[in-house]
């Protein structure tokens, strides 16, 4: 007999919660869904009285740019997540390394950026990029998306690193190991699943910047975000809807691959099928 068995009324509160969080998620991209092949749906229908693939053929034609802004998009969020794992790593483990009332203090003033409105930091950095020659470019779109996903990187960091066994450092170094090779081969690993998680929420942050990409990057760099809110402002509802979806898109399928790597299974299948 397996004493370590889950209990049945543990796994079905399981399952159904899971299902829950399932219904939760995809319930608001059903009216999306049907919007977007919705051909003149009008008050008070509740449905469409027909069914029309004109947005979804306008948005995967060359005239939409849609491909266009996806690359960059994803070239900007990801250029992002990697300078923020470069600078936050390091910058969380000197903070955890540090005593209780000193690391909150240096944490406020790495959330300084993100107190202050965005729209000020906007346009202030807008100031100094046009001189530095960084407006309107790529480049300074993702110095830009730095102000407001570092803050969140360092914070991940910080408590990962202050969670750690540092013991297992100790012993990689009394075994001959110098400080920074103990911290790559033991204490980043360990670190991993906090890297992972705080390098998703970059990566989200990034990808739905719109305000700070319009000032600096002028209406020249062209993302997903940004085409979205030009298509709403069109008033072309079944256009903004297919494209609000292919925006989502990519989103949904990075934290379908990273849930396995942090929780060992699959969120969407885990509790369903699993035992």
């Amino acid at each position: 007999m397996n004493l370590l068995r889950e209990p049945a009324g543990l796994r079905l509160l399981r399952r159904v919660t899971i299902v829950g969080i399932c219904v939760a998620v995809i319930a608001p991209v059903l009216p999306l869904l049907v919007q977007s092949v919705a051909h003149r749906w009008l008050y008070p229908a509740l449905v469409p009285p027909q069914v029309d693939l004109r947005a979804w053929r306008y948005v995967f034609s060359p005239a939409a740019r849609v491909l266009e802004a996806t690359v960059t998009s994803l070239l900007i969020a990801s250029a992002v997540t990697a300078l923020c794992v470069i600078i936050a790593v390091p910058a969380g483990r000197g903070l955890a390394a540090l005593r209780p009332g000193a690391r909150r203090r240096l944490e406020y003033l790495f959330f300084a950026p993100v107190i202050v409105p965005s729209l000020a930091v906007a346009l202030g950095l807008h100031i100094i990029f046009i001189r530095a020659g960084l407006a309107d470019t790529v480049a300074g779109v993702i110095v830009a998306h730095l102000l407001p996903t570092v803050p969140y990187m360092v914070l991940v960091m910080s408590s990962t690193f202050a969670h750690a066994d540092r013991d297992l450092e100790g012993q990689a170094r009394t075994l001959g190991a110098g400080a920074v090779r103990a911290f790559l081969l033991v204490g980043l690993p360990a670190a991993l699943p906090g890297v992972v998680a705080g390098s998703l929420f970059v990566f989200l942050i990034s990808w739905s910047q719109y305000a700070l990409t319009l000032l600096i990057g002028g209406g020249r760099v062209l993302t997903l975000p940004v085409l979205l809110f030009a298509f709403a402002g069109a008033g072309d509802l079944s256009v903004t809807a297919a494209l609000a979806i292919v925006f989502l898109l990519p989103a949904v399928l990075i934290l379908a691959g990273t849930s396995r790597f942090l929780t060992g299974r699959s969120i969407a299948l885990g509790g369903v099928g699993g035992r």
